[in-house]
């Protein structure tokens, strides 16, 4: 869904369990946590705090 980042919990190179929060979504004045699908390793973040996303916007990279 469309919103701005508030805040990025994961740094490339944590690794992380599936369900862990990764970064927090502000979207319709309601904060939403983004978590890992799974477990694995983060490879690259591709957003920055307070940036605008769009639906289907690639946010995190996990290997």
């Amino acid at each position: 869904m469309p919103g701005t980042i508030l805040n990025i919990t994961a740094s490339v190179g944590d690794r992380v369990k599936r369900g862990q929060v990764l970064l927090i979504l502000e979207a319709m004045k309601m904060e939403n946590e983004i978590v890992a699908p799974s477990d694995g390793t983060v490879a690259s973040i591709n957003v920055a705090g307070g940036a605008s996303v769009n639906a289907g916007d690639l946010l995190v990279t996990l290997d």
